[in-house]
């Protein structure tokens, strides 16, 4: 193993459960302003998960308000205080960029069992 991968062995986590694109989950994030910190919930479809070691990252899509919002957030960050998987998706695509485009229960993803 070379001193590269010893060091980011380190800072990979663990105690994240597995999850695939499809899967609905809720992203619990640290948010710091100023002095004050909390913790903010994200809940929304996985529509692609980037591997990588460290730099590993998943992006999550959510309909607020009518409006589509995706946030990309890095697997192994500190500011991840959990990550829930709410339902399993039924996909076969490894990237759902095609859910950008749909609109209510075309928008819907079929639940794996």
């Amino acid at each position: 193993m070379n001193p590269i991968e010893m060091v980011e062995k380190e800072y990979m986590r663990m105690d994240l459960p597995s999850f695939r694109p499809g899967d609905t989950v809720k992203v619990y994030y640290r948010i710091t302003e100023g002095e004050k910190e909390r913790v903010q919930v994200f809940q929304g479809v996985v529509i692609r998960k980037r591997r990588g070691g460290t730099n590993a990252t998943f992006t999550v899509r959510k309909v607020s308000y009518g409006i589509g919002v995706e946030r990309i957030f890095p697997l192994h960050s500190p500011n991840i205080e959990k990550i829930e998987v709410v339902s399993r998706g039924k996909v076969r695509r490894s990237r759902l960029y095609y859910l950008r485009e749909r609109r209510g229960k075309t928008a819907r993803i079929k639940e794996r069992l």
